[in-house]
């Protein structure tokens, strides 16, 4: 019971028309193909920071060489650092003869203690020293290649930051510090047990 419906005869493609899809086909593929080229290529902060990272001043180095210091705290994953590597990159090249640059990857354990006395909460993070070692100002997050100049310039001079303790955007970070065991916790403590 089924009904016979009028089949409608296929049409031949035609050699021309088939050579145009396949044109098609091929001119997308490769449009397709350097598009992504293109975008992998230009996604290459991380490895500016990396390489920021490989060719800073040992922290040792810097705290004691009579140079002032540009320290940042920094990770991989922080887009707010990868946004600022092109111009600190720049300041770098910059003030190189000048300036220590010290990177700190917040995700390398080595680096609590400095995390930690510094106070670092966001990321990227900057502490300024003066040549003797000393800590002379801290800014946090985001900050223009300009003010960045500025603070710089007056390190090198040995003048008071303009831009001391200045804030912008951040990357929230939370160094991994677990909370120290009480006394009476350890087992190692005799005195809680001594009942008099």
């Amino acid at each position: 019971m089924t009904a016979n419906l009028p089949q409608s005869p296929a049409k031949p493609e035609t050699p021309m028309g088939t050579r145009v899809r396949n044109l098609s086909i091929v001119i997308v593929a490769i449009a397709l193909t350097v598009s992504l080229f293109l975008g992998m290529r230009t996604q290459t902060d991380t490895a500016t920071l990396t390489e920021l990272a490989e060719n800073s001043t040992p922290l040792e180095v810097a705290m004691s060489n009579g140079k002032p210091t540009l320290m940042e705290f920094y990770a991989n994953w922080c887009t707010t650092c990868q946004g600022m590597a092109k111009d600190m990159g720049e300041l770098e090249q910059e003030y190189a003869e000048q300036v220590n640059f010290v990177m700190l990857n917040v995700d390398n354990d080595k680096w609590l203690p400095e995390i930690t006395r510094y106070r670092v909460d966001g990321i990227p993070h900057f502490v300024f020293f003066g040549k003797d070692g000393t800590e002379i100002a801290q800014t946090v997050g985001e900050q223009p290649r300009t003010i960045m100049a500025a603070n710089l310039a007056a390190l090198v001079a040995g003048e008071e930051l303009p831009h001391a303790k200045t804030t912008g955007q951040t990357s929230k970070f939370e160094a991994p510090v677990s909370a120290k065991k009480s006394a009476s916790e350890d087992p190692r403590s005799h005195g809680a047990q001594v009942v008099n």
